[in-house]
């Protein structure tokens, strides 16, 4: 059985990845009634050996093409060949997954310097007083 390598850590069995031929939509000359370029990617999470968390994370993350039954659809049809297309999906199915097992960085505050805090504070007095100077002269 052979493996679809999303990272390092993470791979997924190609029998759990279900692909169908499907015709394009849109304009295509007269081999769009013909052929059947388009791929539509299913990927069913709750089934899939991702781990727990990967899958928590995926059910969770709003996304409209994870439907409510936890099934990825994913359809591609920006190329002419099939197999591009299949590639594409792929591509898309990885970008999905990797979004979600991102670490996001904690943002830590921090205090504005005494030396900035008084740069702005000059400036809006500054301002100030320029504004002050447009009022009506007193005669």
């Amino acid at each position: 059985m052979s493996m679809y390598q999303i990272s390092p850590q993470i791979q997924i069995p190609e029998n759990e990845i279900e692909f169908g031929a499907i015709r394009a939509q849109g304009a295509g000359g007269q081999n769009v009634n013909k052929v059947s370029t388009a791929i539509h990617l299913r990927f069913d999470i709750k089934a899939s050996s991702l781990s727990d968390d990967v899958k928590t994370k995926l059910l969770f993350h709003r996304d409209k093409r994870i439907s409510k039954d936890g099934v990825i659809i994913i359809k591609a049809q920006k190329y002419r060949s099939q197999e591009m297309n299949k590639e594409e999906a792929l591509t898309r199915l990885t970008e999905l997954i990797l979004l979600v097992t991102k670490k996001v960085k904690v943002r830590r505050g921090t205090r504005p310097t005494k030396n900035s805090q008084k740069r702005r504070m000059d400036s809006k007095t500054k301002r100030g007083k320029i504004k002050s100077l447009r009022g009506k002269v007193d005669e």
